[in-house]
């Protein structure tokens, strides 16, 4: 029986997990909270992202390992590769967690993007100002997430002291895009090489954080989204699942950011499409065959934060789908999701609004 390691128990190291059990893969989640909500899906080793001795210990209890989120020290990922394979390489998350590796990978493959500048100083910041124009984002390299870590410059006021704002560390400038819409691709590579790719997914965002997630079978700028995640995935030497989020101007993508993980904007996978990416993922680490990618029907997925659902009367709707993630309602948590799914999209329609009246969304903002 294989034995996967994975360092994050939350709700992606969760739906990991549950993933993993139906393949006869049994896994060890590594996370330093005692009511981590993917600990009664595998034995919990609980323990900080930096202890590198419970690194070993997670070595010696798997034969594989993979993580759930991009913010875990490389070092940590360096140190378990030592012992077992891990998926994606170190490599990979230590580009994808700072932005401004990341953004140079996108030149380097000539993948289009929004002006960028690095940003060191006040100083920099000015002199990229004056280069990019405003309107203009100004972002940590690492650490940011859900509109974290960053700040919209409109004016010059803005500018003055923004870089002290956002805590005098290492920055990237990135020109405002006037887009029309946000779209992601997800993708998975096996350690053979193999490619395959879901349906682009339109994404909304309500105050910088991701409430809706449609997939968009067909759609014309698919064989660009996946070409671009290709050349990213062969270029690290991938091995799991990615996302591309883009930005779409007209008939043109250009490149937001990419995830070393599965994505909240995949969700939608685990009924929507023949192989959950969280299957394909575990199955790609553990070096098992790539599954069909191929979507079922119209389905949406729905984020819920901070308030609990009815779930009663949600779950009365037609084609709905309710994910808990077993944590403690609290105003911006993001506490489960919804899949909502129909044979046509009429239909999914109606039904995605009989849903909605259901939720109490509260993102603390």
């Amino acid at each position: 029986m294989t034995r996967l390691g994975i360092v994050g128990a939350g709700q992606l190291g969760r739906m990991m997990a549950l993933a993993a059990a139906p393949l006869g893969i049994r896994t060890v989640l590594l996370d330093p909270g005692a009511e981590a909500c993917g600990r009664f899906f595998g034995e919990h080793l609980m323990a900080g992202f930096d202890d590198l001795d419970a690194m070993g210990q997670l070595a010696a209890a798997v034969d594989v390992a993979t993580f759930e989120f991009e913010n875990i020290p490389p070092a940590s990922v360096a140190c378990l590769a030592e012992h077992i394979p891990v998926w994606p390489p170190a490599g990979a998350l230590a580009t994808a967690r700072d932005r401004w590796a990341e953004k140079s990978l996108f030149r380097e493959l000539d993948i289009p993007l929004p002006p960028v500048a690095r940003i060191d100083s006040q100083a920099d910041l000015d002199a990229a100002v004056g280069d990019i124009g405003l309107p203009a984002v100004l972002k940590t390299r690492t650490l940011g997430y859900d509109g974290k870590g960053q700040a919209v410059l409109r004016s010059t006021e803005d500018v003055a002291g923004a870089w002290a704002g956002l805590g005098s560390v290492p920055c990237v400038l990135e020109g405002f895009v006037d887009f029309d819409d946000e779209l992601s691709c997800i993708g998975v590579r096996s350690s053979a090489g193999e490619l395959r790719f879901y349906d682009l997914v339109l994404n909304e965002h309500q105050a910088g954080i991701l409430y809706r997630s449609t997939p968009q079978p067909h759609h014309p700028l698919q064989p660009a989204a996946e070409q671009y995640a290709g050349q990213v995935m062969d270029q690290l030497g991938y091995v799991g699942v990615m996302a591309f989020e883009f930005f779409r101007q007209g008939d043109q993508l250009l490149a937001n950011e990419i995830a070393p993980r599965v994505h909240n904007s995949g969700h939608w996978t685990i009924e929507g499409a023949r192989t959950s990416q969280f299957e394909n993922h575990v199955r790609a680490v553990c070096g098992l065959p790539l599954g069909d990618t191929e979507t079922r029907e119209s389905v949406q997925m729905l984020n819920v934060y901070g308030g609990r659902p009815d779930v009663k009367r949600l779950l009365s709707v037609p084609g709905v789908s309710w994910h808990d993630y077993d944590k403690t309602p609290r105003p911006g948590r993001k506490i489960g999701h919804v899949t909502v799914q129909a044979s046509e999209a009429a239909v999914l329609s109606r039904r995605v609004q009989q849903a909605e009246s259901c939720l109490r969304n509260d993102r603390g903002q």
